[in-house]
């Protein structure tokens, strides 16, 4: 028998190490020839030290996820094998129970999980199981991609001219049912011993609930998760708003972008699925402007590994500047505009829209993204760790890589970071990206009966126009202008400018 751990590869299709696993187990030689070699059995567990760093919408996307990977085996006469605790003791002893001649798994790439690996290898070699760990969440691995140096680049411009040139594989085959271990051997490994929160490991109960795992439900409304909803998403993208991605792309409508970020956060969908999708629809452009707009949103892609690349050569990010200042820099971190900022309650409206959105859908669209960051580091003056912190407790589709990625680009401590002196002004972000306040009337109920012109110019306005326009709306808590000149005199401060 082989398992094989399911981690951030929510999926059997288009999954490398089940692939290689379930190829290898096929009949070979001998006197039955329906007999097979090594059948694979699936296994999850609920890592503590993982759950600690989570938040309640990645859990219950998680859990729903799991039921429909579940589903997935069971239907084919398998099943998912549920546990709870440390990998590290976990994942040996259902080996050893299982009398499993290996166990594989798909590499993540931040510190914690690959600190986890390791362990999980040592312990493994302590037991005599044999194992092996496979490239499967992004294209090209961190140290394939580099310079003429051998140096893993922290320019996006360069990474990405390499990235788009290689070869991308194909996806990779769904296991055979007949490659799968059978459901019903599997009451043996249900004899290991567990956590005292969560009974040993199962593949005939149902799953925990949110609450066993130390979370309430989330008041967000949550997209479908799950393969066929991802699958449903990239097949809708790739019918017509790929061709538009270009153009439309910094426009927060719900058309616009592919929803797909919590799907490859989670590997609910793998990464060569999407973009065989993308490379079919570039077949089908119509013009060179469509294929352009296929190209772009691959290079979203290749952002995501970059930050993925970064992260991997300096996990020290998570919590510390990537650039060095000469001084540190004197981040003003008042607690009333962070707690304004968190509640969308800054009387900049494009802001306070993305804030709101983030709580009522645990998503932001990512032009949002930026201006809520921009303005939280450079009209605010609060350190982009209080912002990291708080997307990870509300994004769905939260991911260390790029989420900190997008804070230090927006907070210009970044690699190939914003230039400090480049400063979003809120007001104009929201009159150039969303000029009919659409997006803002969404989120912001106070301010629907108000006309476009009023919202955009709120920060203009008199007291007295605010009162009339929309009179529950709050007033513009810091001013722009200000705002900027000091900001401009902090970053130039921890530069030791004279």
């Amino acid at each position: 028998m082989q398992i094989h751990w399911h981690r951030r590869d929510l999926r059997a299709s288009d999954n490398r190490a089940l692939a290689e696993a379930t190829t290898a187990a096929t009949p070979e030689g001998s006197a039955s020839a329906g007999s097979l070699r090594d059948p694979v059995l699936p296994v999850f567990v609920f890592d503590d030290s993982v759950l600690e760093h989570a938040a309640a919408p990645r859990v219950r996307y998680l859990l729903d996820s799991l039921a429909e990977l579940r589903a997935w085996y069971r239907e084919r006469g398998s099943d998912l094998l549920v546990a709870r605790g440390d990998p590290v003791d976990v994942i040996p002893e259902i080996a050893v129970e299982c009398d499993a001649e290996r166990v594989v798994w798909n590499s993540d790439y931040s510190g914690l999980a690959t600190e986890r690996d390791a362990a999980v290898r040592k312990a493994l070699d302590d037991v005599d199981v044999d194992r092996a760990s496979f490239h499967d969440a992004i294209f090209h691995e961190p140290g394939s991609i580099t310079t003429n140096e051998g140096e893993h680049y922290s320019v996006f411009t360069y990474f990405w001219k390499k990235w788009r040139d290689r070869e991308k594989p194909n996806p990779f085959p769904d296991p055979a049912a007949s490659a799968l271990v059978d459901a019903d051997v599997l009451t043996d490994a249900t004899d290991i011993d567990a956590t005292d929160e969560l009974p040993p490991p199962t593949a005939g109960d149902s799953l925990p609930t949110i609450q066993e795992l130390g979370f309430d439900e989330p008041d967000a409304d949550i997209q479908p998760a799950g393969t066929e909803a991802a699958r449903t998403r990239l097949d809708d993208f790739c019918a017509g708003p790929i061709f538009r991605y270009e153009a439309d792309r910094d426009y927060p409508t719900r058309e616009a972008v592919s929803h797909l970020s919590a799907d490859l956060k989670f590997g609910t969908i793998g990464i060569r699925e999407v973009y065989a999708a993308t490379d079919d629809a570039a077949a089908r452009a119509d013009s060179d402007g469509d294929t352009d707009s296929v190209e772009e949103f691959q290079s979203q892609l290749a952002w995501r590994e970059f930050y993925a690349h970064v992260l991997f050569y300096n996990p020290e990010i998570v919590s510390e500047n990537f650039r060095e200042y000469d001084n540190d820099i004197e981040w003003r971190n008042d607690p009333d505009e962070l707690r304004a900022w968190k509640d969308g309650e800054t009387g900049y409206p494009i802001v306070d829209a993305g804030m709101r959105e983030l709580k009522a859908e645990a998503y932001i669209h990512n032009r949002v993204r930026m201006i809520v960051a921009s303005f939280l580091t450079k009209d605010l003056l609060t350190d982009w760790r209080e912002g990291y912190d708080h997307f990870r407790r509300y994004l769905v589709d939260h991911d260390t890589a790029n989420d900190n990625g997008g804070w230090q680009w927006a907070a210009s401590t970044g690699t190939d970071a914003q230039p400090y002196f480049r400063i979003f002004n809120p007001m104009t972000q929201g009159e150039r990206y969303d000029p009919d306040a659409e997006y803002i009337k969404r989120y912001v109920p106070e301010l629907r009966d108000a006309d476009p012109d009023i919202i955009h110019e709120w920060h203009e306005l008199s007291p007295t126009q605010r009162h009339h326009a929309a009179p529950e709306y709050p007033e513009p808590i810091v001013d722009h202008a200000d705002r900027r000149e000091a900001v401009l005199a902090m970053f130039e401060a921890a530069r030791g400018d004279d």
